[in-house]
């Protein structure tokens, strides 16, 4: 008695819900679970047990087939009347169970496909996470660490583009030439940091030309090889010098700046990108050929009219690697700006963030083309990244080259930092100070975002009883050193508490102030750290871990050649150095690289 009556209940709740979905009852055997006449619904929920529920769950179904009405009397229960009822009858179920089986195919069809898709997504979603090349994201330490929140949370973005000159494929010898370095370690030919604001509103790309000479730290390769660090060597070098990790650590020891993420991308993979984005508009005031000449062999191939040109594929590459035609390293920066700027404008104008279609091609390219730190080795990662870039203006995006000067010991080849005019830039992407100002109409000076001060877990020492180490890099900007320095700077924290201060006599030439300590010290070592920094009036950013360190040492920098007392230079958005701010509408052309169109 109970298992019929449960069968029967249970089913009779799950049947209404499927014919009001169109499917048939027969796909769940519904009419023989519950007699599906309202009658043995009833007879069935007063009680009777067993073989009475099921007899009348039988008679009701006969009569449905006889047409009756109930027990064969009344009226339309004549032979006349049967016979209208069971055609009639006959006709509207099989319309409605042909609607129901139509209804249930759709159904089993929509749900075949929902999976299909779902399964096909997931599969492409792991097909484009195996494109994905990955590798660490520094090569070595630089003692910078990540900015400080703003008082919403939110920290700049920064992230390193690296153009690879890397010819050990053949194809990327078709595209560049140069068989003769097949066996080459690459070199990073094109570098530009692409700073991010916290507020993302505004953003900066900077350049330094490639051969520019910088001091390269200690670095490893990923397979654990060493190099020793190095001064006065091209920056391009330090791809060979421990990879990509190792310019991102050789470009914070410069900057300052802590920098979140690399790309590096090949000569097939720049042809790549630029066929899957479309023509980017880029202009020369004159026709253009980037050929070798009798003096100066080589040359892209670069081959253009005057005015503007929508370039892409192996035209986009060469446009990015023309230098000589263009005239200097330093206008070659300016015009690979220009086909960044252009390239954004096409990817706004493209919906490239919302259009499914656009945003698959991208990721497909992308994912082969790209090679990316550890952090973004996936494709959720690298998407969540490019929608940090979407809302960014066109005029908020400013595009600059690091004035320099050609370096003595090599001034043919070779070039190096104005000092005045980086430290002026560092500081800016430092403090988050906008490279444009058109987020400021007034000009106003910029004054640094409100920070979150994190206290250190555990609270510093007695000022007295730790050393302090005392060195002037007061030299670090390209000034002489102020004498005496050191000795001062000890006298002064010898009377704010910190009695074992004391100046070295070795010299350490730094941009920024720095307050270091061993990183083997933890939480006690930057508590001590912060307490020194405090004491002077110098930001908690300026306390930073150092490996080699042997205990607490504060460097005077050349941003703080005079006083006591820290004060934090100012900084006005959009106030660049003069000559660094590189926007052109149109490229000039070396005489020799004119070309006259019909050539």
């Amino acid at each position: 008695m109970g298992q019929n009556s449960v069968h029967g209940e249970g089913t009779r709740r799950r049947v209404p819900r499927a014919r009001e979905l169109g499917w048939d009852d027969d796909l769940y055997d519904a009419g023989e679970a519950t007699g599906a006449g309202g009658q043995a619904g009833s007879d069935g929920a007063s009680g009777d047990t067993g073989s009475s529920g099921t007899s009348a769950s039988a008679s009701t179904r006969a009569e449905r087939r006889r047409g009756g009405s109930g027990g064969g009397s009344g009226p339309g229960a004549g032979g006349d009347g049967r016979t209208g009822h069971r055609r009639g009858g006959s006709r509207r179920r099989a319309k409605k169970a042909g609607k129901r089986k139509v209804l249930r195919w759709v159904a089993i069809t929509l749900a075949v496909l929902i999976l299909g898709t779902a399964g096909a997504g997931y599969l492409y979603y792991e097909h484009l996470n195996g494109n994905i090349r990955s590798g660490d994201r520094a090569g070595g330490s630089s003692g910078v660490k990540k900015a400080a929140p703003n008082a919403l949370g939110d920290t700049p973005l920064n992230i390193l583009l690296i153009g690879s000159d890397d010819r050990s494929d053949e194809k990327n010898i078709a595209l560049g030439g140069g068989r003769n370095d097949k066996d080459r370690k690459p070199l990073a030919d094109v570098q530009m940091l692409l700073h991010v604001s916290a507020d993302r509103e505004n953003a900066s790309l900077i350049s330094i030309p490639r051969d520019t000479v910088v001091k390269i730290p200690e670095c490893k390769d990923e397979d654990g090889t060493p190099y020793a660090a190095t001064t006065n060597r091209p920056i391009n070098e330090s791809l060979q010098r421990g990879g990509p990790g190792c310019t991102l650590t050789t470009w914070e020891s410069l900057t300052g700046v802590y920098i979140d993420h690399w790309l590096m991308v090949d000569f097939v993979g720049v042809v790549a990108m630029a066929d899957e984005i479309g023509g980017v508009p880029v202009c020369v005031t004159s026709g253009v050929h980037d050929k070798s000449t009798a003096r100066v062999k080589g040359g892209s191939g670069l081959k253009l009219r005057e005015g503007t040109t929508e370039i892409k594929g192996v035209q986009a590459l060469q446009w990015l690697r023309t230098r000589h035609a263009f005239g200097s390293d330093q206008n070659r920066a300016k015009a690979q700006h220009m086909y960044m700027n252009g390239m954004m404008k096409k990817l706004q104008e493209q919906n490239a963030w919302t259009d499914t279609g656009r945003l698959t091609g991208l990721a497909e390219t992308a994912t082969k083309s790209l090679k990316v730190s550890q952090d973004l080795d996936t494709v959720k990662k690298l998407f969540d990244l490019s929608m940090q870039l979407k809302n960014v203006k066109i005029d908020r995006l400013t595009t600059a080259t690091v004035p320099t000067d050609p370096y003595l010991p090599n001034p043919d080849a070779w070039l190096q930092l104005r000092p005045s005019a980086a430290d002026k830039m560092w500081a800016m992407l430092r403090d988050d100070v906008a490279y444009d100002k058109n987020g400021d109409k007034s000009g106003a000076e910029a004054k640094p975002k409100t920070t979150a001060s994190a206290k250190p877990k555990t609270p510093a020492e007695a000022p007295g009883s730790f050393a302090v180490t005392v060195v002037n890099g007061t030299d670090g900007g390209g000034e002489p050193a102020v004498e005496g320095r050191a000795g001062n700077m000890a006298e002064a924290l010898r009377g704010k508490g910190f009695t074992q201060a004391d100046s070295s006599q070795e010299g350490g030439g730094r941009k920024d102030t720095v307050v270091t300590y061993p990183k083997a010290d933890g939480d006690q070592g930057k508590a001590n750290a912060l307490s020194v920094t405090k004491a002077l009036g110098l930001p908690d950013s300026a306390a930073r871990a150092d490996v080699e360190a042997k205990g607490i040492t504060l460097v005077v920098g050349a941003d703080w050649r005079e006083g006591t007392t820290y004060k934090k230079p100012t900084t006005v958005a959009g106030d660049l150095p003069e000559g660094a701010d590189d926007k052109a509408k149109c490229m000039d052309i070396y005489s020799v690289y004119k070309w006259d169109g019909k050539s």
